[in-house]
């Protein structure tokens, strides 16, 4: 794997709350991903947002957001979709 991938799959295995020889089997089974929110999860969504964040602030211009911060938001976006739909 590149670094960049090693990064991505890292932050994706700390926002879903498996481990990640758990995410890993879900994956490639292609079984869903289900995020069970508890603090764990939160301090994991607050630590990847802020992250974030700090990156964006960084750039002058969208066309310079990579793959894996690309790639984090919309997890973080499913993540939160879900907790949404589920108060609803």
């Amino acid at each position: 794997m590149s670094k960049e991938e090693v990064i991505l799959l890292d932050n994706l295995v700390s926002l879903s709350g498996l481990t990640k020889q758990d995410y890993i089997i879900k994956r490639l089974l292609c079984k869903d991903v289900v995020v069970v929110g508890n603090t764990r999860i939160y301090k994991a969504l607050k630590n990847q947002m802020e992250q974030i964040f700090t990156e964006l602030k960084r750039l002058s211009t969208t066309q310079e957001i990579d793959d894996v911060t690309t790639s984090t938001i919309q997890f973080i976006n499913q993540i939160l979709q879900g907790m949404k739909e589920k108060n609803q």
